[in-house]
């Protein structure tokens, strides 16, 4: 199998194609905006694209990707919502597998925390305070987005979600339901970023076998 990497340069790019080296996978292709080796576009055939860029890139890659009928793995946040509208219509012609946190607990958290916060109800408030390293461009994170928008779509409430930008924080997500008497938090921590890039290359390899259509984490991961 052969994958593209766009944003090759990139801390999670560098970790994607370590990840892709130990699972028998080959980086046929390194794009980024600078660096040695790499280019600025997809320019050989590839079984997938895994891209952790920026959204401008993204989408860049995500346009060729439709003209070249090469799957997608959009790891990428930040997205404004007319950003965001564009990959959609981009997977009614090829796979695309777009999520927030490439995580296998991340993605059990997306499953699960909406149905603890049904079953607690109103009586108790909700917050998601996530941790990332102080060089993370977008707050809220994606992950603590998705956790929100999965909650308020479960129960009609909107958390409140504060951001901490701290050193070289890998990535802390607390979900606490508090009320008058008890607490509970829930909390991940990645303590490396090779879980998301392992878990891309799981999604690379899902989606080079899809039909058409947008996915998620939870697809590939069943």
């Amino acid at each position: 199998m052969k994958i593209a990497i766009n944003g090759a340069c990139g801390r999670m790019g560098q970790a994607v194609e370590k990840a892709a080296q130990e699972a028998g996978v080959e980086v046929a292709l390194r794009i980024d905006v600078s660096g040695d080796g790499t280019v600025r576009s997809l320019t050989t055939k590839v079984d997938a694209l895994v891209d952790f860029s920026t959204p401008d890139a993204a989408l860049q890659r995500l346009e060729e990707c439709v003209r070249t009928k090469t799957p997608a793995v959009i790891c990428t946040t930040g997205f404004t919502p007319a950003q965001q509208a564009k990959i959609p219509e981009a997977a009614k012609s090829i796979p695309v597998v777009f999520s927030s946190n490439m995580s296998v607990g991340v993605n059990l958290l997306f499953k699960k925390v909406p149905e603890i916060a049904k079953i607690l109800g109103p009586s108790y408030d909700i917050d998601i305070v996530e941790t990332h390293h102080r060089f993370k461009k977008d707050a809220p994170s994606g992950t603590a987005k998705t956790l929100a928008e999965r909650i308020e779509a479960a129960t009609g409430r909107k958390p409140n979600v504060p951001s901490v930008r701290s050193g070289d924080v890998v990535g802390d997500h607390r979900v606490i339901f508090g009320t008058l008497g008890d607490s509970i938090e829930i909390v991940h921590r990645a303590s490396t970023r090779d879980i998301f890039a392992k878990g891309s290359i799981e999604a690379a390899k899902w989606a080079s076998k899809a039909s058409p259509g947008l996915y998620t984490m939870l697809d590939v991961i069943g």
